[in-house]
């Protein structure tokens, strides 16, 4: 059962490993949008600050706070492996990092191959759906802060977990419901050329 349980945990591991690559590699490429401060401004992760460039310099904190999280989770795994026995409580302490990894990169930008959101890269492939959730007194991020009060939340369903962000202004909504839809249609003529 132990090697079970460390098998399936180097696994999970090495996704995430593979994820922060691929979202370093993603920071890279060229960004459609947003692509002026004045359109950083009008997006938000987090209800009180606007989304950072995705670049090193801007991510650095976020950038290094993963890095040290990973090699803490992995050498903790590493000692378990060798000190501990086998104990269900262990796995789910190493673990507990791991579930707020998403939040340590304050980023949304879509990109040529997809979205950059937190430390996450979607692909245009994996988004199944999107839509804009105005945020009226009913809205959980009603209140934080004046810029999102009467803005737009963009909930993305993907094939994982989903992702959102709040768009401040109606020009913004309209630039991402553009792209997004530019995106979707070419999906859509992309699976419709291989069906055939």
């Amino acid at each position: 059962m132990k090697l079970w349980m460390d098998l399936i945990f180097l696994c999970v591991l090495g996704y995430f490993f593979y994820r922060f690559i691929q979202v370093l590699i993603k920071m890279k490429q060229k960004v459609i949008l947003p692509a002026s401060t004045e359109e950083l401004a009008m997006i938000r992760r987090h209800p009180e600050k606007p989304v950072e460039v995705p670049t090193y310099s801007k991510q650095k904190a976020g950038i290094i706070l993963s890095v040290i999280m990973l090699i803490f989770v992995a050498g903790m795994f590493i000692a378990g492996v060798f000190v501990q026995p086998f104990n269900w409580s262990f796995y789910l302490l190493v673990f507990l990092p791991l579930t707020y990894s998403h939040d340590l990169l304050n980023m949304f930008a879509i990109i040529p191959d997809g979205l950059l959101c937190g430390s996450r890269f979607i692909s245009w492939k994996d988004i199944k759906s999107y839509e804009f959730v105005p945020i009226d007194r009913n809205h959980k991020y009603y209140g934080y802060s004046r810029a999102v009060n009467d803005g737009y939340e963009l909930k993305l369903k993907t094939r994982g977990f989903p992702v959102s962000c709040m768009i401040t202004t109606d020009e913004m909504k309209e630039n991402l419901a553009d792209v997004l839809n530019k995106h979707k249609t070419q999906q859509v003529n992309r699976n419709s050329e291989q069906s055939l």
